[in-house]
């Protein structure tokens, strides 16, 4: 079993279970093995903590599941989970009228009560709002919101300057309505459709709205490229109402998955900085999503500058004399994809010849001249290059698999002399459909 820089604890209030973890640098993903937590919705409160309200994916057939989780963070460094603060079926079931799925939540807070929004994979009854004391919950007393009107996904709701709460939804073209007082309804005669669209905005699904120096931003999944909802886009107004310009791609997470289908996230500050938090696939699938976060910037004119994934996420890059384990990595090409090898542990699977993973980005200090990976081999064996800074970059050394080692081998092997900052690129070479699998690497 892989050794991970984290604990796990659990211990049971009413049926939420925490989970403290991850201790150490912040990292990509922020959610530990075995956890898919998707459709990322930060949110700070009155206690300066960062909370990340989202959907749980359980198996690569289907998404999401009957239960929410809650991340929340001090620091963006130590991360813990509050399992199952709503479910809809079985233990602890708060939504009584229906078992079906919960899809994408958001939450918002009014006077002592937290609000969380969700939506169902049902045509009836789709969108409800439970109600807690607590930002963890457990959020109680599911109920149906504006049932004739509110039947699609991705609830948000944004609370302006003035106090007025609005409600998004919606696909393909974003709706939007004030919430009455009570934040538990909305008021139909605001309805307005269209806020987003995507023939003009390349609109597909998830909205979001914040506010940033007078400014809205409108955030959603973009459908602008390869013809799949891949990047976080979003759309700038002066008025909350719009009309919102497109504004462009905030992040893109083609190529985190061989089979990457969609994103869903948010932007946030957080201590004077923002991010966006955005999610990535996993297991060569459209689910087993994996929360992860970005620094970004603004321009003068409050345009955002497009990011790209990386493992350090927050934190700064990881240290090369430390394990790196294999499903940090942030970019896979061909078939490779991080797949769960255990409840604790996840690892490079399905990996062929010519594919290649990178790791961004990697501080090798003074100087390394040697790197250790920890490898099977599930048929011939084969060769990892690593290379630096570019899928095409140099090479520093080479790393042989024996063939039909059935069980996990340290390999280390010299490399040349590299220093300073890099991103690290493994790329996999060898004659077996199948050739092995990789489950950390670490220079000396």
């Amino acid at each position: 079993m892989k050794r991970k820089n984290s604990c796990y604890l659990h211990f049971l209030i009413w049926f939420v279970v925490f989970v403290p973890f991850w201790d150490g640098l912040s990292q990509n993903p922020i959610v530990p093995p075995g956890i898919y937590i998707a459709d990322p919705a930060a949110k700070v409160w009155d206690d300066g903590r960062i909370y990340v309200y989202g959907s749980r994916d359980e198996n690569p057939g289907y998404y999401c599941s009957w239960k929410y989780h809650v991340l929340w963070s001090d620091d963006l460094r130590n991360w813990r989970i509050a399992e199952n603060v709503l479910t809809s079926k079985g233990i602890g079931d708060e939504i009584p009228y229906s078992d079906a799925i919960l899809y994408a939540p958001d939450c918002s807070y009014k006077d002592g009560i937290y609000y969380l929004y969700y939506c169902l994979a049902s045509s009836e009854n789709t969108e409800g709002v439970a109600t807690s004391s607590s930002p963890l919950g457990p959020f109680r007393k599911g109920t149906v919101m504006n049932p004739s009107v509110l039947r699609q996904i991705d609830p948000a709701v944004f609370i302006d300057d003035d106090g007025q709460a609005y409600y998004v939804w919606g696909q393909f073209s974003a709706k939007m309505a004030k919430l009455k007082p009570g934040m538990m309804e909305i008021d139909e005669n605001t309805i307005k459709d269209g806020i987003v669209t995507e023939k003009e905005h390349f609109f597909h699904e998830g909205g979001y709205l914040v506010k940033r120096n007078g400014t809205y931003y409108f955030i959603y999944a973009h459908m602008g490229r390869a013809n799949r909802p891949t990047c976080i886009g979003y759309a700038m107004a002066s008025n909350v109402w719009g009309p919102y310009r497109y504004g462009g791609v905030i992040i893109d997470n083609d190529h985190c998955d061989p089979a990457v289908w969609n994103n869903h996230g948010s932007i946030v500050q957080f201590n004077g900085k923002w991010y966006v938090f955005y999610h990535r696939s996993t297991h060569a699938s459209n689910t087993m999503r994996k929360a992860c976060l970005e620094p970004i910037t603004f321009n003068e004119d409050g345009t955002i500058n497009e990011v790209e994934m990386t493992s350090q996420g927050a934190g700064p890059p990881l240290v090369a004399t430390n394990q790196i384990d294999a499903e940090r990595a942030c970019l896979l090409f061909g078939n490779t994809r991080v797949i769960m090898e255990s409840s604790s542990n996840e690892i490079l699977s399905g990996i062929r010849n010519d594919d290649k993973a990178a790791y961004k980005y990697v501080d090798f200090g003074t100087g390394i001249d040697s790197v250790l990976l920890r490898v099977r081999s599930v048929g011939n064996g084969g060769v990892i290059d690593v290379g630096i800074d570019q899928p095409w970059g140099k090479s520093v050394g080479q790393v042989h698999v024996p063939p039909h080692s059935k069980y996990w081998t340290v390999i280390s092997a010299p490399v040349k002399k590299t220093e300073g900052v890099h991103a690290v690129w493994l790329r996999f070479y060898g004659k077996d459909d199948v050739l092995f699998e990789v489950d950390w690497l670490r220079f000396k």
